[in-house]
């Protein structure tokens, strides 16, 4: 009998990684999710317990990671992904995005396994180039309160790279910009749950600045989508994944108002620093190498989104 390919998902109980695992699942592929469960919720993969070929390992992937038996593919999602949470785990953050992805790569290389990076457009930082494409280098501010996360992700970059031109290793690394969806937390901080749970609540929705920033939002699937066209392709540089249709944040409040029919208005509060005042994808690259863009309407995003946290 033909074995069944074996994907590891690092951090897969969080937003992303546990439609990662669903999506594996769904693809045939017998998967491990491992994640220490600091930002990730054991509610979001509950699904998937009862499906044959899952499994779930409770580690931190900052110390050596075992894993017995083949391993094909390794996607290395790991890490706090908010604000509000890597301003709170500053040396978890960097660790994972240093020591995790090193630990990862040696275990790709050990089992010569492919090896998926999920990096971020905050690689870009508050960019000077716009829309940002992947031959953008960043303006990144290191020693600021958010260089932890989007340094840790430039050096994750940068050791995936290294991995692949020292020892051999089959890498592809996938910048994610803003993505929204079922699963993700409440109390996270980003602005899409921020704002619905605001909204649903009656209270004011709070926008940062004067609003006049803009974000471009990618609905979940879309972004699932992406990143699995991308491991099954032979693509090794960076690749944005994300959806190009920018707006500002005053128009996504208004948008969230209007679709959950509250009569929240918009308060709005200081700028935290170095946040991006621009952020859109340029997905020319996505498009020639891996035939993707989004298809799912804002809308209709926020709507499925709305319900999950209506429920």
């Amino acid at each position: 009998m033909t074995r069944k390919q074996r994907a590891l998902v690092t951090g897969g109980a969080g937003f992303l990684g546990s439609h990662l695992c669903g999506r594996l699942l769904d693809e045939g592929l017998e998967v491990v999710c491992m994640d220490n469960l600091i930002t990730g919720s054991l509610d979001n993969i509950e699904p998937y317990f009862g499906r044959d070929g899952f499994t779930f390992v409770r580690h931190d992937v900052t110390n050596f990671i075992h894993v017995p038996g083949e391993l094909d593919f390794i996607l290395h999602f790991a890490s706090p992904a908010s604000p509000i949470d890597y301003l709170k785990l500053p040396i978890q953050t960097l660790k994972v995005g240093s020591l995790g992805t090193h630990k990862a790569l040696g275990l790709a290389k050990s089992k010569g396994a492919r090896f998926l990076l999920a990096s971020t457009s905050e690689v870009y930082g508050d960019p000077l180039v716009h829309p940002q494409p992947e031959s953008y280098w960043g303006n990144v501010n290191p020693v600021g309160p958010r260089g932890v996360y989007d340094e840790a992700k430039r050096f994750a970059e940068a050791i995936t790279m290294a991995y692949r031109r020292h020892h051999g290793v089959d890498t592809r690394i996938v910048r994610i910009f803003n993505t929204y969806g079922p699963r993700m937390r409440a109390g996270d901080g980003r602005v899409v749950p921020t704002f619905i749970c605001q909204a649903l609540a009656g209270v004011p929705l709070t926008a940062f600045g004067d609003g006049t920033q803009t974000r471009s939002f990618c609905f979940v699937a879309d972004l699932i989508e992406g990143i699995w066209r991308l491991l099954n392709s032979d693509y090794a540089e960076p690749v944005n994944i994300g959806n190009p249709a920018e707006m500002t944040v005053l128009e996504f409040a208004r948008e969230i108002i209007r679709i959950t029919g509250s009569r929240s208005e918009v308060r709005f509060e200081p700028l935290p620093v170095d946040d991006p005042k621009v952020r859109q994808p340029d997905i020319s690259l996505a498009r020639k190498v891996l035939g993707w863009e989004p298809r799912v309407a804002l809308a209709d995003g926020l709507e499925a989104t709305i319900a999950f946290f209506a429920r």
